[in-house]
């Protein structure tokens, strides 16, 4: 026993005292917090609190770690929605953005198709009116140029739309294959970006899950409200560019057919007439950055992808001198006039912005603007008190759990069932550490693991000293007991641990929610187990044969 090298035991002591000192401040806040409830208790009954019952967190030095373990829903509270995705807008935003290249495509033709003029828009169809009707054919044919292939596995081989005609009309409308293809595309975007959002205000470990075909299941914990959550989630920061047809100080005047009237977020009773197709969308944003313009003052840089980029140059080369509005959620943030070719779609946004103004602008605009507009089915605000129950709850089940473990194993192996006992407070201690360090999320089904955690965890000393045992009864010597205790029982361990992190892996990686903390804390209490089982038991008992020297043990 005494032969384990120096390097050995230093590393095994200094990563008990590191996990113990990235415990720690779980243990002190929560005594923090019953500091708090019971402060909050005497104030409400009209007593007033002594100053060691209003300790709080500023105790706490700021250079020891100072992570917690962070609480999912059913612990923490929070909140819950539920939402339905309008997939059937992201139809009609399609097809509307596909008008600019038809009109391009049937200008090359106009000589046989005469005057092209756009028809009302209904459910998503696009209809546009020829005046020679002999050309039609032409028509269909520049029209259907414009279609792509769908991308997705369903739709191989389909185009994304169909052109048909209807007497004098061309009508456009997206094929089914590219209507299945955009629910898809359009639920996985809303999810993502939800997910960015909530993420980039630092809320932890939010479940964001699709259910059915268009709803989507958004529980944040530590939220104080369900409105609080639909309002950051349905804040939109849609950003477009649009051509300027005039600017008003009317603010009921008549924009015309297929122009917009939209109100200067500046410039007081400024409204500005706008085209009502962009020439370019946030959706074709790669980047955006707070920032600050020539004059200092806050602003927010941004970046356009490709095509972004390509449509924004053409546009600037071609009407340089030319008012162009930039449009922030149904606002005009400004609209200056296009002095010069803006080549490589870079550019900034100003305004009257403070700092904090511009950066939550380019947080927004990164996460990207919602598909489609969501329809909250359900909402609930879930408060703490379930959670403190369920804490309580927890908490008692773990003392009972450990008391009866540690009761088992002092009776059953003296004072090496004592030693096994220090090793499971180590190894929850371990536990509490690793979740912290991680930021993994404990829930109930993950206290649930704890406790189990516990009794698996005192697995592998009965192993180790049944095999003592064995060693003893065959006449070894305390020392070589102990050696041959537990390198012939490793293999066992190790094959045990094994199956179940196994089990732990396949729950995480196919189950949701409950499950995959129950995996998590599961497979984070194998790993701690079998380190403190093995090693840390193993340096406790060599303390103590170092120190007290026994001519005999017990095991």
């Amino acid at each position: 026993m005494t032969d384990t090298p120096l390097w050995k035991r230093v590393l095994i002591w200094g990563l008990v005292a590191l996990g113990i000192t990235f415990a720690l401040p779980n243990a002190y806040y929560q005594r923090v917090e019953t500091h708090n409830d019971a402060v909050a208790a005497i104030t409400a009954a009209g007593g007033v609190a002594t100053p060691e019952q209003a300790a709080d967190r500023a105790l706490w030095p700021d250079w020891m770690p100072s992570a917690l373990v962070p609480l999912g829903l059913d612990l923490r509270g929070g909140a819950h929605l539920l939402a339905e995705v309008k997939v059937a807008d992201v139809y009609a935003a399609r097809i509307d953005a596909l008008w600019p290249d038809v009109r391009d495509a049937l200008r090359d033709v106009r000589d046989q198709v005469g005057n092209v003029r756009r028809q009302p828009s209904v459910d998503g169809v696009l209809r546009v009116a020829i005046s020679n009707p002999d050309g039609m054919a032409v028509a269909l044919e520049k029209v259907r140029a414009l279609a792509t292939p769908v991308v997705s596995l369903t739709g191989m081989g389909q185009n994304d739309i169909e052109v048909t005609a209807d007497g004098s009309d061309i009508v456009v409308q997206l094929s089914e294959a590219e209507r299945i293809a955009t629910d898809e595309r359009t639920i996985q975007q809303s999810l993502e970006i939800i997910r960015r959002r909530v993420d980039e205000v630092g809320t932890r470990e939010p479940t964001i899950q699709r259910q059915g075909s268009d709803r989507i299941l958004i529980q944040v914990p530590g939220i104080g409200s369900a409105a609080e959550l639909k309002s950051l989630i349905g804040t939109t920061a849609k950003l477009t560019f649009h051509p300027v047809v005039r600017s008003t100080q009317d603010a009921g005047a008549d924009a015309g057919p297929r122009n917009i009237l939209l109100p200067s977020m500046d410039e007081e009773g400024v409204y500005y007439i706008l085209e009502q197709t962009p020439v370019v969308t946030g959706e074709e944003l790669t980047n955006a950055q707070p920032a600050f313009d020539q004059n200092g003052r806050p602003a927010v840089e941004f970046q356009f992808d490709a095509t972004g980029a390509r449509r924004f140059g053409d546009y600037t080369a071609n009407n340089i001198g030319k008012p162009f509005a930039i449009v922030l959620d149904e606002e005009v943030i400004s609209a200056p006039v296009i002095q010069s070719h803006i080549p490589g779609g870079r550019g900034i946004i100003t305004g009257q912005f403070s700092v904090e103004e511009s950066t939550e602008l380019a947080v927004l605009l990164r996460a990207g603007a919602l598909p489609a507009e969501m329809t909250f089915l359900e909402e609930r605000t879930v408060g703490p008190e379930l959670g403190a129950d369920s804490i309580r709850a927890g908490q008692m089940a773990a003392i009972v759990a450990g008391v009866l473990v540690a009761v088992y194993m002092v009776a059953s192996y003296g004072i090496f069932g004592v030693f096994s006992v220090i090793a499971l407070s180590i190894n929850i201690a371990l536990m509490f550490a690793i979740q912290s360090a991680i930021g993994a999320t404990l829930t109930l089904p993950g206290i649930a693991g704890i406790v189990l955690t516990m009794g698996m965890a005192v697995d592998a000393n009965v192993l180790i000293y049944e095999r003592m045992r064995e060693e003893l009864r065959a006449g070894r010597s305390p020392l070589a007991a102990i050696h041959e205790g537990y390198d012939k029982a490793l293999s066992a361990i190790i094959d045990s641990n094994v199956t179940g992190m196994l089990t732990a892996l396949i729950m995480f990686f196919v189950g949701t929610g409950p499950v995959r903390g129950f995996a998590v804390t599961t497979s984070i209490g194998i790993i701690t187990s079998m380190f403190t089982a093995v090693y840390v038991s193993r340096a406790i008992i060599a303390i103590y044969m170092g120190m007290a020297k026994p001519k005999s043990i017990t095991v």
